[in-house]
Order: structure tokens, then C-alpha cells, then sequence
């Protein structure tokens, strides 16, 4: 990989996957491999358009490849929608502060997502699942408006249901056609005695008001603020910290997240927004 994190590194568009209406993942193929840590971000660069930042939905163990889930939501990201197999595009990075995974030896990890907050999680998931022995459990709550906004259902609704040590349990807010599961918003499959939270970590992503919610869920069941995690990614821009859009209170969000733990930054306004 570059030594330059500034410059990126010449790539291509190998694979797209339509994941949802609204949701594609892209398979990124760069000319060197690259390393990142689970949680990091990039900004992926469309040449003569822009750039946008993401955090990549593949396992870090994979150099070879990187898959970014990319939800359509502004220019950048509708052009990228429109790209085809064999675009030519750019990484930099990685970027930022990811999951501090080795911390979590030894414990449960209650992973509460929805939306394409699941990308970060995937990377997440994959990573604890090379090394689920080190890990008591692990513990996935996933929802969605509707079943067809799932992403990743090839794995979610088949391999990862029959992992051994992964609880997983899916919900949607509104049930139709052949749906059969869960229907309510996430928090209504959250439950006490999931996980024991004197030996527990909590992971929250996915769109603000559910991790607001899910995040006061897991206070309620006796999480401590320093062992609930947060991927704070919303409003990056730039990726070093110099246009401010992101900034939470003290911390620029590009440079010391975009995990926090939810101790760091419960003191500051409309963290939610």
C-alpha cells in the first residue's frame, strides 16, 4: 500500500451486488494490497467527480479485495450507482479509529444494527467470526423497514444462522409478503438477559434515531457508557480532519473515530442529528 495516505491508489470496479432498492456493494480491486483495520473508513474517489468516505463492509483479513456498501443519497453516490464493472476508481486511506477488537477477548458482544449501518458491521462480524474462539459470544440484532431492505440476505438469512457461538435474530419494522419473523423496530428484540452485561461490549450502527434508542436499551440493561461502541460516521468529509464537517464536540470524527465509545461523547448536543 502507498505511504501516502493522502494519494490513492489506483483501482477498479470489479463486481457490483445489488443489495437492497437503494444499496449496492461494490467490489474494489486496488493495484496494491490494502490493509485496514475493522471500523476504519476510506474515501473512495470517482475520477473527475469526487470523493466520499466509507467504511468497508469485507474482512480486513481479505488484501486482495474490499467490498464498500454504498447506500444512494447524494451525486457522488448516485454516480457510483450508475457505474458499471471495470470503472476505474480510487482508495485512500484507511482512515480514522476502528473497533478495538482485542479488547473484546474474553467477552460477549451484543451487536445491535440496521440499514447500511450492517456494512461496518459486516466488516465487524467477519472479523469476530475468524476468531470466534476468543470470544464468549456473540450476539447480532439486526433491522430493517422491510424485508427486501435487508442487505447481505444470501448470509444473513442462511450461512450466518448456523455459525457456532453467533445469536442472530432478525425484525422488521413493517412484515410483507412471505415474511414469517420478527416484526417491530429493533429495540423490541432486544432483551435483558441476551447477553450477561457484567462481561459485555455493545456495538450500535445504523441510522440515528435507532441508535439513539438502542443505545438507551443497552443503558437500561446495566451497560456501562465505556462499553457501548458507536459508529459516528454520518457527516465525514474530507477524511483528515480539516473541513470540520464532522466535527462532535472536541473530536473530529475522521480523526478520532468514528468508533467512540458512548462515554466519550454522551456530554455533547444532538449527537443524534
Amino acid at each position: 500500500m502507498s505511504k501516502n495516505l493522502y494519494q490513492p491508489v489506483n483501482s477498479e470496479i470489479v463486481d457490483i451486488i445489488d443489495e437492497s432498492p437503494t444499496i449496492k456493494s461494490f467490489v474494489v480491486v486496488a493495484e496494491e494490497p490494502f490493509k485496514f483495520k475493522t471500523g476504519q473508513f476510506v474515501e473512495l474517489t470517482l475520477p473527475g467527480e469526487g470523493e466520499a468516505p466509507f467504511t468497508p463492509s469485507s474482512s480486513p483479513a481479505d488484501t486482495e479485495k474490499m467490498e464498500i456498501t454504498i447506500m444512494k443519497a447524494g451525486r457522488v453516490t448516485a454516480l457510483l450507482h450508475e457505474s458499471q464493472k471495470g470503472q476505474k476508481v480510487g482508495i485512500r486511506g484507511p482512515y480514522g479509529r476502528g473497533y478495538p477488537v482485542d479488547d473484546y477477548v474474553g467477552k460477549e458482544i451484543y451487536i445491535v444494527g440496521g440499514g447500511v449501518g450492517l456494512a461496518p458491521i459486516r466488516s465487524l462480524f467477519l472479523t469476530l467470526v475468524d476468531r470466534i474462539q476468543d470470544f464468549k459470544s456473540v450476539v447480532c440484532r439486526f433491522g430493517a423497514k422491510a424485508p427486501d431492505d435487508f442487505i447481505y440476505k444470501n448470509t444473513l438469512f442462511g450461512a450466518w444462522q448456523n455459525i457456532d457461538g453467533v445469536d442472530l435474530k432478525l425484525t422488521v419494522d413493517e412484515a410483507n409478503g412471505d415474511w414469517n419473523g420478527n416484526v417491530g423496530v429493533v429495540t423490541k428484540i432486544l432483551n435483558r438477559g441476551d447477553v450477561d452485561v457484567r462481561n459485555a461490549v455493545g456495538v450500535v450502527c445504523g441510522p440515528p434515531i435507532m441508535m439513539k434508542f438502542a443505545t438507551l436499551k443497552l443503558l437500561e440493561f446495566g451497560f456501562a457508557p465505556k462499553d457501548i461502541y458507536l459508529s459516528m460516521e454520518k457527516n465525514m468529509s474530507c477524511g483528515f480532519g480539516k473541513c470540520g464537517h464532522c466535527m462532535l464536540g472536541k473530536y473530529y470524527v475522521c480523526k478520532d473515530g468514528p468508533v467512540f465509545t458512548y462515554e466519550q461523547i454522551k456530554g455533547y448536543r444532538n449527537i443524534w442529528d
